[in-house]
């Protein structure tokens, strides 16, 4: 019970935490490793004396902790002066000495979290490590990868991040519109991540997802006249409220037009469609195009009286804004929708024909679908099977041969 007490501190207070830690010692990785030793201490002593504001006892151990680490270092002595100063008076709880930048600093967080210099796999890694409170267990059971290369991840990042001497403050304002599509890019992953796991027995990771609408809220807080956090925000509830229709109680995979929609979480959607408004006030971006697609599906009592020729008009739009071979994949299934498979199909083969998704089961799926409609089954189960020897989701790749022994 004293496990799980702490594990839901850790999650709801970590950022704020290892925020404010890097401020006071100017060293990300320092502050992170002293929040994870409180952490530790607390497993150890919670049981024998709760303390009466865990989050602040959390704060003031792991400013202990970091003081130890920086007593350690003889060059940094005249820091730990100043840091052992800022603790007199041996208080447990420790207040924040400036609460109104805690939002800033939380946000500075994700910004050195997703930062340039680090690889896309340690951007994520050290998101959901130090702002979404992840273990690296958690993290290498979500993106089904050995323990150790997660914590290589984090490990690399942290030194990256030292050696680039990347301070721990918000950009300016000029640069802080580049570097959030970066931040934005990440917390897009982890949730379609979450969404269509890439691999694995399971179609769908819903705490990996919900972690990322999780985090997706808090930036919308902290940056709450940036459409596109919304947009993206939007995206993610319209897509996560489809979640309990998406698979069977054996976890098997349910098409979007045998699922039961009576089982969309209507609050996900009415929360999303909010966020899609304020996205909307100054013209909507590559996030809050993709939510409208999302917004057209989620306003459909069915898959035959959805508005296929919006989906349409609104992918050619996303094309535009933010050309990409999955864009045009998936414009053309609207296509096939609104104007049947022939029309469809030939956007799929010049894709092909310009190697643009090469390897993605993903091409092959849809080539293989519009075959069938075209009643050329001979070769629809053929792209069948190809795509179910390319897809790596064991639920995915049962459904793909499924669909392939259908057509025989």
């Amino acid at each position: 019970m004293v496990t799980a007490d702490v594990e839901a501190v850790w999650r709801i207070e970590s950022a704020r935490i290892v925020a404010a830690l890097t401020r006071f010692t100017d060293d990300f990785g320092l502050a992170e490793d002293a929040a994870q030793e409180a952490v530790a201490e607390a497993l150890v002593s919670w049981p024998l004396t709760a303390p009466a504001n865990p989050a602040g006892w959390l704060m003031a151990t792991a400013r202990r902790r970091a003081i130890d680490a920086i007593r350690r270092r003889t060059a940094l002595q005249d820091r730990y002066v100043l840091l052992a100063a800022d603790l007199a008076g041996g208080s447990e709880v420790a207040d924040d000495p400036d609460p109104d930048r805690i939002d800033d600093d939380v946000l500075a967080l994700m910004f050195i979290s997703c930062h340039p210099v680090l690889s896309p796999e340690a951007r994520v890694a050290l998101t959901l490590r130090v702002v979404g409170g992840l273990s690296s267990e958690e993290i290498a059971r979500a993106f089904l990868v050995p323990v150790p290369t997660v914590q290589a991840r984090i490990t690399r990042g942290k030194k990256t991040i030292a050696a680039a001497g990347v301070p721990f403050e918000l950009p300016p304002a000029a640069e802080r519109g580049k570097r959030l599509g970066g931040v934005l890019s990440v917390l897009y992953v982890i949730f379609t991540e979450g969404s269509t796991a890439t691999s694995g027995d399971r179609l769908v990771r819903p705490d990996v997802a919900y972690e990322a609408i999780r985090l997706t809220r808090t930036l919308a807080a902290l940056q709450p006249d940036e459409p596109e956090v919304h947009g993206l925000l939007a995206l993610c509830e319209l897509t996560a409220a489809r979640f309990p229709a998406r698979t069977a109680p054996d976890g098997s995979p349910v098409l979007l037009e045998e699922q039961d929609r009576r089982l969309w979480d209507i609050s996900a959607i009415r929360r999303g469609l909010a966020a899609l408004a304020r996205a909307s006030t100054r013209g909507l971006g590559p996030y809050g195009l993709q939510a409208a697609i999302a917004a057209v599906h989620a306003s459909a009592p069915s898959v035959e009286a959805t508005d296929w020729d919006r989906i349409v008009v609104l992918y050619e739009a996303l094309g535009r804004v933010a050309p990409s071979p999955v864009v045009e994949l998936n414009r053309a299934v609207a296509v096939a929708m609104a104007s049947g498979p022939a029309q469809a199909l030939a956007i799929v083969d010049d894709l092909i024909a310009s190697n643009r998704l090469p390897g993605s089961h993903l091409v092959p799926t849809v080539r293989g679908e519009l075959l069938a409609r075209l009643g050329r089954r001979p070769e629809a189960r053929a792209e069948l099977e190809l795509a179910a020897r390319l897809c790596a989701n064991q639920r995915e790749r049962s459904v793909l041969l499924c669909k392939a022994a259908g057509l025989g």
